[in-house]
């Protein structure tokens, strides 16, 4: 992808089945929604003889929609769901540059193609519970392609907010992608890895 066909990670958002389902069923659960305080973006890193002549790139969402239903009793029950519009994607580091618009540019219209791939979806499918947390497994959605990922997730609950932070990497040729290359014959590249972090804030949504 372009240093950022990274891109990772609104539409409509629903909750899709979760492990243990029926045995959550008649246990309390919490359900949170993602609010604008959150955060979801991508860092690319750089390869090939001349990578230090290029330049690492973050690709940040400016907006999402996303829930978190949380089992206290039970959180191998949880599940989350989260849809980032690919037409929300900026790259925002390193300053704005004519280098960075052309990344941006490339990532829209040669990458993601938001006209046929409008967005990145991500979908739970199992939640077990670790020493200091959770671990996640879910399945990411870029352009058309579908891949399972794992992630490392710390949790926090305070009140009616509920806070997750977590990383995970995965490569862009896995969905298709083909990393970035220009400069003088090629040698200046984006690394095939790329990084996507999350720190999700969601607020209690209550009944009404």
């Amino acid at each position: 992808m372009t240093p950022t066909r990274c891109v990772l990670l609104g539409a409509a958002l629903w909750c899709g089945p979760a492990v243990g389902a029926a045995q959550a069923a008649g246990r309390d659960s919490l359900v949170y929604v993602l609010t604008p305080a959150s955060r979801f973006e991508v860092k690319t890193g750089k390869a090939g003889l001349l990578g230090f002549a290029g330049h690492g790139h973050v690709v940040r969402a400016r907006a999402w929609s996303g829930r978190i239903v949380y089992y206290p009793t039970s959180p191998a029950d949880s599940r989350v769901d989260v849809v980032v519009p690919v037409d929300s994607l900026e790259v925002v580091t390193p300053p704005d540059t004519a280098e960075i618009r052309k990344v941006a540019e490339t990532m829209r219209r040669e990458v993601l193609h938001p006209d046929r791939y409008p967005i990145i979806t991500f979908v739970s499918t199992a939640v077990t519970p670790t020493g200091d947390g959770l671990q996640v497994q879910g399945r990411l959605t870029i352009v058309g392609q579908t891949r399972d990922v794992a992630m490392a997730v710390r949790l926090q609950t305070a009140g009616d907010t509920l806070q997750a932070t977590g990383r995970f990497s995965v490569k862009q040729s896995d969905f298709g992608i083909k990393p970035y290359r220009g400069g003088p014959a090629g040698t200046v590249r984006v690394a095939d890895r790329v990084e996507f972090n999350v720190a999700a804030v969601a607020l209690r949504s209550l009944p009404p």
